[in-house]
């Protein structure tokens, strides 16, 4: 049996997989800031792309998007302003999603482009 965070694992490491195919440069990988996480910061062309990652085993559960709450956005969002301030980053910053759902042996992977837009 994988544990939640095992599976988590597995599930960033497909997240990397298909956004390396998809063209983008993978700058960082569970970046913390404080207490605060990203999954993965990526450069697509002339985007930082803040990644969060969800998962599942199972369809018993809700889907895994349903999981990046409002409090969870705002985390998300002071972390990649504090990884933005910290490397002096320039370019528009896009917010996504991938939702990885394990069933047996096989996998579904959901890239959700601009999930969510920041909040002023």
């Amino acid at each position: 049996m994988v544990s939640t965070r095992e599976l988590g694992e597995i599930a960033e490491g497909l997240a990397v997989e298909h956004l390396e195919k998809l063209g983008c440069q993978i700058l960082d990988r569970n970046w913390y800031h404080g207490h605060l996480e990203l999954d993965i910061i990526a450069r697509d062309a002339d985007e930082l792309v803040i990644v969060e990652v969800k998962a599942r085993s199972g369809l018993r559960y809700e889907h895994p998007s349903e999981a990046v709450t409002n409090t969870k956005i705002k985390r998300i969002v002071e972390a990649a302003d504090a990884y933005i301030i910290q490397n002096d980053i320039e370019l528009d910053t896009r917010f996504d999603v991938i939702t990885v759902i394990f069933v047996d042996q096989k996998f579904e992977l959901e890239h959700f482009k601009d999930a969510f837009y920041p909040t002023m």
